[in-house]
């Protein structure tokens, strides 16, 4: 009797392992059909001619003799295209060189040194971060335009090295990670904390500084609202503020919107298959202290 009622727990338990495991699986798979199907429907719309966007189905690809690559082709002749992936290169380029040396100094400055006022300073790195952008735009675009940089490069660049603090805790948690015995060690043989700093702590946060500089390019490639805001000179225009000159009246097209969406979204899918193992890596590395 004992085996049986043995035997009927043992079966039990195995059909909830297998039941927790299918809806394991079912729950990715939704999570996964939920981020591929908006992008499936942007490539279906950029392959249709303008008529078949009315007659077939959002859901539905056109049949084999009607997909068209007109669109595609018609977006990469837009001379603004070239001008959006240059200003975009320039943004990067220089937010990413600032933020890096910026953030890993201030990281390493608050991390390993004591000082008064280290917690209030602290204190408002993360009230920073924690207040809406949209409750400090007045003043914040009022700085931009005092400093006469609004319709420049300068914008944004600026904005990005200084109101994003993200890469501060990054770096924060790949120092607090190095031994302090390391910097002691360094100190007693002559080195000073430049050269400290330079030679032996950048070197072996370079996880981090790959983290910082995937993730900032990846949120300066699909950011819209602060090019949009503070260069609206046709000259300026950026990746994304490009793909509004497919939605307006005059020019507007859903499907030559949705290949220049896919055509601006490359960049961002090759940066992140190629990179994703630093992206998870930075992120959850020295979020529990060794």
């Amino acid at each position: 009797m004992m085996t049986k009622d043995v035997a009927a727990l043992s079966h039990s338990g195995r059909r909830n392992k297998i039941l927790i495991t299918i809806l394991k699986q079912a729950v990715c798979i939704g999570m996964v059909l939920i981020v591929i199907t908006p992008i499936l429907l942007t490539l279906f719309a950029a392959l249709k001619t303008k008529g078949d966007m009315v007659k077939t189905s959002p859901l539905l690809l056109p049949s084999l003799d009607k997909i068209t690559f007109e669109n595609f082709a018609k977006v990469l002749k837009d001379k603004y295209l070239l001008i959006g992936f240059k200003n975009t290169g320039i943004i990067i380029v220089i937010s990413i060189i600032f933020n890096v040396i910026l953030g890993s100094i201030t990281a390493f400055i608050l991390e390993r040194f004591n000082f008064r006022g280290k917690k209030f300073v602290f204190a408002l790195f993360f009230l920073g971060m924690l207040i809406p952008t949209f409750v400090t735009e007045i003043a914040r675009f009022k700085i931009i335009n005092g400093l006469g940089l609004y319709n420049t490069l300068g914008a944004p660049i600026v904005i990005y090295v200084a109101s994003d603090l993200m890469q501060l805790y990054i770096y924060r948690q790949f120092i607090s990670e190095i031994p302090v015995a390391l910097d002691e060690s360094a100190l007693l043989d002559g080195c000073g904390y430049f050269r400290l700093f330079v030679s032996i702590i950048f070197p072996l946060i370079k996880p981090a500084t790959a983290t910082v500089v995937i993730i900032k390019a990846i949120n300066i490639i699909n950011d819209m609202y602060i090019p949009y805001l503070y260069m609206p000179k046709n000259g300026l225009r950026t990746l994304t503020t490009f793909l509004m000159n497919f939605a307006n009246a005059q020019q507007g097209s859903w499907q030559k919107l949705a290949a220049g969406i896919i055509i601006v979204m490359i960049p961002t899918i090759i940066l992140y298959v190629f990179f994703q193992k630093y992206i998870l890596e930075g992120i959850s590395a020295g979020a529990v202290k060794g």
